[in-house]
């Protein structure tokens, strides 16, 4: 492995970190995306019993919203029970938009690792047949370093394409978890509207 990267020259120090930083991102990303830390098994029969049961307190709807990105938006419906449907929708699509946010973070930066890998690749590229060009000389070509610039350029060309295609496939793949999540996140908010506004007395009937 030492003697690849002494042949692959300095531009594959770039590459290495780049690589490095992919895998940490895409490891820190798949661990914080299982399912059972988003989207936990049973909360929404939890919040619904709370609902009947009337337990809708202060501090159950707190240890609600630090449960999980779920309990987040259903405590936000809950806090807001007594606004108007729309309102409550309103709200309920702000909390949305803040866990959308959340659970997307580093998705970007993979995606770029994945587009930026194979140009440093290239760039390596190019470092190579500067020094294959830099090897001939009007008595004749340094072997030495036409066989160095040719593996530079292989070398990075390589790696740059080894470190997007992984990448690539972890962003398309986490991204569609985020996507799948943020849906059944939001037909669970919205049953859990409907049930709330059923239970809140209407205006009418408080006045």
């Amino acid at each position: 492995m030492l003697s690849i990267l002494r042949e692959a020259g300095w531009p594959i120090w770039p590459l290495l970190a780049t690589s490095v930083l992919g895998l940490a991102l895409i490891f820190e990303r798949f661990l914080s995306l299982r399912r059972g830390l988003v989207m936990p098994r049973g909360l929404n029969e939890q919040v619904a019993e709370m609902l009947r049961n009337r337990q809708d307190t202060p501090e159950s709807i707190n240890r609600l919203e630090r449960n999980s990105p779920l309990g987040r938006v259903l405590a936000e419906v809950m806090r807001h029970r007594h606004l108007p449907r729309e309102e409550l929708r309103n709200v309920v699509e702000d909390a949305g938009r803040a866990v959308a946010h959340d659970l997307s973070r580093y998705l970007s930066a993979i995606g770029t690792i994945a587009v930026i890998a194979p140009l440093m690749g290239l760039f390596g590229t190019v470092v190579g047949m500067i020094e294959i060009f830099g090897s001939y000389t009007p008595g004749g070509g340094d072997p030495a370093q036409l066989a160095r610039g040719i593996s530079i350029a292989l070398y990075n060309t390589g790696f740059g394409i080894l470190i997007a295609i992984p990448a690539m496939i972890a962003h398309r793949y986490l991204r569609g978890r985020v996507d799948g999540y943020l849906s059944a996140m939001e037909q669970a908010a919205s049953r859990l509207v409907r049930a709330v506004s059923h239970s809140v007395p209407s205006r009418e009937g408080r006045s």
